[in-house]
């Protein structure tokens, strides 16, 4: 487990949020929960029938665990509210009740009503599946355009002497993004550096081309992006467009991109596509054993996290504490307003 890790389940043990756990009759995540609820990295809530969860788990421990049938009880205000929230979309009432006997669509509500301070699913279901309840019911964050992740890069000090750390971002979510989504996908990704990793953002807008060195409509879609982020937020420290070894190899920097002020040693690397950014994050991962953390998605008014299929279960308790840590901050700006 990487530092990065450590200290995210300590910050979440220290202000303990409640998770819906929306597949709680998966094994992973039900080995997950007897793991996060030892730990005391949250309270817990499992969506599933207790009976199967128990036979599954002959062990299971209940401490700080609440199991949830969406399938039996009354669910009316939950179905009403989700009505209102989508008849504009043509919702029915009778669609209503069907979507809110989904675990997701059922785990999402319970973040909306303030039951559960946070969602984490994916294990079994599609990434498309489990945005879909977040953004149908709880909805974006005041002031965001774009539902976005990041994956948080942990590496060997043999290949980044002076970063271990790293995020990229988008590798999960938004296909194609537009020069403005790519923006939003740059904040985004550089609140999150600070909040989880614990680093200073220096963001690099990676493209096939370093500072007109290529002429083409996707190197002028990131030198917009740039441009977009150094208007709304002349605080962050980025540049673009940036071949990839000149954001992160000093030399390279040197000769490609001279006055830049992150090229060579940037942290933050917002890829063009989710094509380039999904296959960038898997080859860091593969050839140089980093550790990847995430996807970590970002732009929600309330913290959604969707795991990979392939997970396991101590992908799951990484999550569950990412997701818990967001629900912390998500408090603190709630306190500012």
């Amino acid at each position: 487990m990487s530092k990065v890790i450590e200290d995210i389940i300590a910050r979440a043990q220290q202000n303990v949020k409640t998770i819906v756990l929306a597949e709680g009759e998966e094994p992973r995540t039900v080995a997950a929960s007897q793991v996060i609820a030892a730990k005391g990295i949250a309270k817990l809530i499992l969506l599933g029938d207790e009976a199967k969860i128990k036979d599954m788990y002959p062990n299971f421990k209940s401490k700080n665990i609440t199991i949830v049938n969406p399938l039996a009880g009354d669910n009316e205000d939950y179905i009403k509210e989700y009505y209102e929230l989508r008849k504009a979309k043509g919702m029915t009432m009778e669609q209503a009740r069907l979507n809110m006997k989904n675990p997701l669509f059922y785990g999402a509500m319970m973040v909306r009503k303030g039951v559960a301070d946070g969602m984490v699913a994916g294990a079994i279901n599609a990434t498309g599946n489990v945005l879909r309840a977040g953004l149908q019911i709880i909805k974006t964050a005041p002031g965001i355009r774009t539902v976005s992740s990041c994956f948080i890069m942990c590496l060997d000090e043999t290949h980044m002497k002076d970063r271990h750390v790293m995020v990229f971002g988008d590798s999960a979510v938004n296909i194609a993004p537009t020069a403005q989504q790519l923006a939003d996908i740059a904040v985004a990704s550089a609140q999150t550096a600070r909040l989880m990793a614990g680093i200073e953002p220096r963001i690099a807008m990676l493209s096939f081309s370093t500072k007109g060195s290529a002429k083409h409509e996707e190197v002028d879609k990131v030198v917009d992006a740039t441009n977009f982020v150094k208007y709304a937020h002349p605080e962050l420290l980025i540049d673009g467009e940036l071949q990839v070894d000149a954001a992160i190899v000093p030399s390279v920097a040197r000769l490609k991109a001279p006055d830049s002020p992150v090229a060579g040693n940037a942290n933050v690397l917002i890829f063009p596509s989710l094509e380039a950014g999904n296959i960038g994050y898997k080859l860091v991962q593969r050839f140089s054993g980093a550790e990847a953390i995430g996807p970590i998605c970002q732009g929600f008014a309330k913290p959604v996290n969707d795991l990979s299929r392939g997970c396991s279960v101590d992908d799951i308790v990484s999550v569950v504490a990412i997701t818990a840590v967001q629900a912390q901050q998500n408090d603190k700006t709630g306190e500012k307003k």
